[in-house]
């Protein structure tokens, strides 16, 4: 059974069911009916497409800009400002805990 079909493949392109005639090269109507589908496929993906860009809004300014423009210009006044303190020092003699140990001296 293997060496018929390896006959048949060697035989090439002179078997009778490959065209060679004025026929040879010209497009099948499989070819006519998938680009028919590509075609419909793209009109239905326009059409979801424009229902979806509907639904937006005509702009997207809010309706009252005040709380925004405030967080533009830096005036926002919902956000926290946190004040740096240091810690107070107990005497002047001894040294805070962050501190580097002092260098000895000779």
């Amino acid at each position: 059974m293997t060496t018929l079909a390896w006959e048949l493949l060697a035989q090439g392109t002179s078997t009778p069911s490959s065209p060679q005639g004025p026929e040879f090269g010209k497009a099948s109507p499989l070819g006519l009916v998938l680009i028919v589908a590509l075609l419909a496929g793209t009109v239905l993906l326009i059409r979801s497409m424009n229902k979806q860009l509907r639904k937006l809004p005509d702009t997207f300014q809010p309706e009252h800009p005040e709380p925004d423009q405030a967080a533009d210009e830096g005036t926002d006044r919902g956000a926290a400002v946190v004040e740096v303190v240091e810690p107070e020092r107990k005497t002047a003699g001894s040294p805070a805990p962050h501190d580097p140990p002092a260098a000895p001296t000779n």
